[in-house]
């Protein structure tokens, strides 16, 4: 052979020396990675599991790389230990020792049984290690997917699972209950849905697994928790629930006597307004007093029945039944008092008319003016008014207005103005 051969210029003793000393150190790590692989958890698991889905498809194709992975190996062994050999036939190589070695650790003379429908392949060293890099890294990163959703999700599921059948318990305890009750209907739907969540996740754990954008290392990603983050969230609300149900049950009573008490001062409240209204219908003429209603009979039917659910120990339907009640007891008490204080308002009206009329009297009692005959007339006018029965508080008021604007004249400050026509002279006739 000349100068060159088919893989370029023949190399030297040193330079194949170096070359065997690389190819060799390539190798032990090759090597080291390909048993680790072998020896994986996340591998055992794949082999041993009845897997769906895509994870079935990417394992088939997995374990058929790593099939491949070491039969380039052992074609890599082979043509590095007879590179080994020739080097050690003698201390100082052959210039035929050399041409040989060249082809074989640069040239293209590692053939391989075909794996895409060729007979053979034919890599260099070189391209052989690259290949079995790729398909290494391939592989790697499908095993570490898999073995990371196994490692997180079952095991936080089970704990969720436990979580929830001691809800489940506690639930059935208060009778919320499938069917019965929104929050058991949704500890059934939670249950399935994890139950799914597992089988799937156990069966095609790739499912679950998103890679991390741009990251082209092994394994680069997370497991998908959403499913059982929405889960567990759905979990927390129904406990908050059951919570909720399990106050009514500790303070039931208390409220149901409280309910008592509302209601009760709304009827007392009530019965008080329509006594005043006949009082006011007595005593005030000329002016429009409402209608007392008498106390909605429903909210009793409804303290009724919540009073059985409590007997009944329905914790979960006396819940929202009490807090509905609360809301529209207090409602009533306050239309109650409404009520009442609108019957009420013509003999406050009249109170007021009185205040000021005396009020008034006793002004002009300390300026020396209670003797006047026009304050005299007119107070006695306004007085006969207020204090009969029944009161025009119409006509009373105009009768005070009268008073007042007289007492104002005499003391001399402005004018009291007036609902109607001009102020009566000194001397005039009321």
């Amino acid at each position: 052979m000349g100068v060159t051969g088919t893989s370029g210029p023949v190399m030297d003793r040193d330079e194949v020396d170096r070359a065997l000393a690389r190819l060799g150190a390539e190798h032990e790590a090759i090597e080291t990675s390909l048993l680790a692989l072998q020896d994986h958890a996340g591998r055992r698991l794949l082999e041993g599991a009845e897997l769906t889905g895509v994870t079935r498809e990417r394992w088939a194709a997995t374990e058929a790389a790593i099939t491949l992975l070491w039969t380039y190996f052992d074609a890599y062994t082979a043509a590095l230990r007879s590179a080994r050999e020739i080097r050690s036939r003698r201390r100082w190589s052959s210039r035929d020792d050399l041409v040989e070695l060249t082809e074989l650790l640069r040239g293209e003379s590692v053939t391989v049984a075909g794996g895409t429908g060729r007979l053979s392949d034919h890599f260099s060293l070189a391209a052989l290690v690259d290949r079995m890099n790729e398909l290494y890294a391939a592989s790697l990163d499908m095993v570490v997917a898999a073995d990371a959703v196994w490692s997180a999700l079952p095991a936080r599921i089970d704990l969720l699972a436990a979580e929830l059948q001691r809800t489940r318990t506690l639930a059935h305890s208060v009778g919320v209950r499938p069917g019965e009750h929104p929050s058991g209907d949704d500890l059934e739907r939670i249950t399935r849905t994890l139950k799914k969540l597992r089988e799937q996740v156990v069966s095609d754990p790739l499912a679950y697994w998103k890679p991390a954008e741009g990251s082209s290392a092994p394994g680069g990603g997370k497991p998908d928790t959403t499913v059982y983050d929405r889960e567990a969230r759905a979990l927390e609300e129904v406990r908050r629930e059951i919570d909720a149900v399990l106050t009514v049950r500790q303070d039931a009573e208390q409220r149901l006597i409280r309910l008592r008490d509302l209601l009760s001062r709304a009827d007392r409240t009530l019965a008080e307004a329509r006594t005043a209204r006949g009082e006011v219908l007595a005593k005030i003429a000329a002016t429009e007093v409402p209608v007392v209603s008498g106390p909605p009979t429903v909210l009793q039917e409804q303290l009724a029945t919540a009073a059985e659910y409590r007997r009944q120990a329905q914790w979960h339907r006396l819940s929202p039944l009490l807090e509905s009640l609360e809301q529209k007891a207090e409602d009533e008490l306050l239309r109650a008092r409404e009520s009442l204080t609108a019957v009420t308002a013509p003999l406050a009206v009249r109170a007021e008319l009185r205040g000021r009329l005396d009020a008034y009297k006793a002004k002009v009692a300390r300026h020396g003016l209670a003797e006047d005959p026009l304050l005299v007339e007119r107070y006695d006018a306004a007085r006969r008014m207020l204090w009969s029965a029944p009161c025009d508080l119409r006509v009373a008021e105009q009768a005070v207005l009268r008073y007042q604007q007289a007492a104002a004249e005499l003391l001399g400050a402005p004018r009291v103005p007036g609902q109607g026509g001009p102020v009566d002279q000194r001397g005039d006739a009321s």
